[in-house]
């Protein structure tokens, strides 16, 4: 959204940890340090019952979640204080709507979660739910990372009060926009004219090693042609179905008959030639890729890790988009089901290409603009 602002704008960038590090990369910005609380990682993703033990003990090695957040809105109001900024935008962060709110200053949330649908045992967040809800709704605005309903991916995980719904904004999902013009890769090649599905890894180190821990499982109960992306680096190879690995160019050269391709990192063109070219596509149900993959109009296999990816896809299948799969046994059925009736998808993927509202970073800025 910063490159989407146009001049004359003073720009501030707060936060913690390793985003922090990847910010003052560009020694050209202006950081802060912000003391982010993050919850207690469990096997895959963060844990509940870890993270409650942590709310007013230290545990696990941190210290009482109540402190990390009393230091966290320390330090963002010593920032607010100082900087006395015209407009705040905060992906995330609710402490920072009341601080804002308390000086006058604009704050502009953007989200795709306000209080989403919870399942099985996490019902017993409920409470906390509610209280997040009401902290979110202390925004001035509130900018839905998404499409305008009936087209809103993230519905299930909205479900907004009178008040947030008269303050929300549906800007249009931060999709990436076309990739300049290049020249076909040694991947684009292997794959191109194959019939085969896109495997996406996404999420935290935690919640990718259980998705990629399922996707294996998967693997073993379908034979199909598949494209995995690691988001992560040195896992270029090709599986040959004779059992052997080659890199990307052997494979290219050799012609092999391949069954699976790994790709650390995708490029833009990449990334768009590989969805362009797929069958389907299995997630765990991040927001973002759901977007990505539904508004290249490919349908989806979604195997959850947690209430908010099971909201995006139970969506999705309720509009015909794809389906949810609990176990590897279920993702490969659904993904049988879809080659052999590709058809019963076309109509509602065209339905939701219509609607779809890819601009999301462009808006938001927009909207800044116009608050500053």
């Amino acid at each position: 959204m910063n490159a989407r602002l146009g001049g004359g704008h003073e720009i501030h960038y707060a936060s913690g940890g390793h985003v922090l590090e990847k910010l003052r990369a560009d020694p050209s910005r202006i950081t802060h340090e912000v003391p982010m609380p993050v919850p207690v990682e469990g096997g895959s993703g963060p844990s509940m019952a870890r993270s409650l033990a942590n709310v007013l003990l230290p545990a696990y090695g941190r210290p009482p979640l109540v402190r990390q957040i009393a230091d966290s809105m320390r330090a963002e109001r010593r920032i607010l204080d100082s900087e006395r900024f015209d407009v705040v935008v905060s992906d995330g962060d609710m402490g920072v709507n009341v601080l804002a709110k308390n000086r006058g200053i604009t704050c502009l949330f953007v989200t795709n979660q306000f209080r989403p649908e919870l399942h099985g045992a996490r019902a017993a967040l409920y409470p906390a739910r509610e209280f997040i809800s009401r902290q979110i709704a202390k925004a001035s605005r509130i900018l839905v990372a998404d499409s305008p309903p009936p087209y809103t991916v993230c519905a299930r995980n909205l479900n907004f009060t009178k008040e947030a719904a008269g303050k929300a904004d549906y800007v249009g999902c931060f999709a990436a926009g076309d990739p300049p013009p290049a020249e076909k890769t040694d991947l684009e090649r292997l794959i191109e004219g194959a019939d085969y599905g896109y495997w996406m890894r996404t999420g935290d180190a935690a919640t990718s090693r259980a998705t990629w821990q399922t996707y294996r499982e998967a693997f073993a109960a379908s034979g199909d042609r598949r494209v995995v992306s690691h988001a992560g680096a040195g896992q270029d190879s090709v599986t040959g179905r004779d059992g052997r690995t080659y890199d990307i160019s052997e494979a290219l050269e050799r012609r092999v008959d391949w069954v699976q391709v790994d790709a650390g990192f995708l490029s833009a063109s990449q990334m768009r030639s590989v969805v362009d070219g797929c069958r389907y596509a299995v997630v765990n149900g991040s927001h973002t890729a759901m977007c990505e993959i539904l508004g290249r109009g490919r349908p989806v296999v979604g195997i959850p890790v947690y209430d908010e990816h099971e909201n995006n896809i139970r969506w999705a299948e309720e509009n015909g988009l794809g389906a949810l799969a609990g176990t590897a046994g279920e993702a490969a059925r659904a993904i049988e089901a879809i080659r052999h009736d590709h058809g019963r998808y076309e109509g509602a993927l065209g339905w939701f290409q219509e609607g779809f509202d890819p601009g999301g970073a462009a808006a938001a800025a927009r909207l800044v603009e116009g608050k500053g």
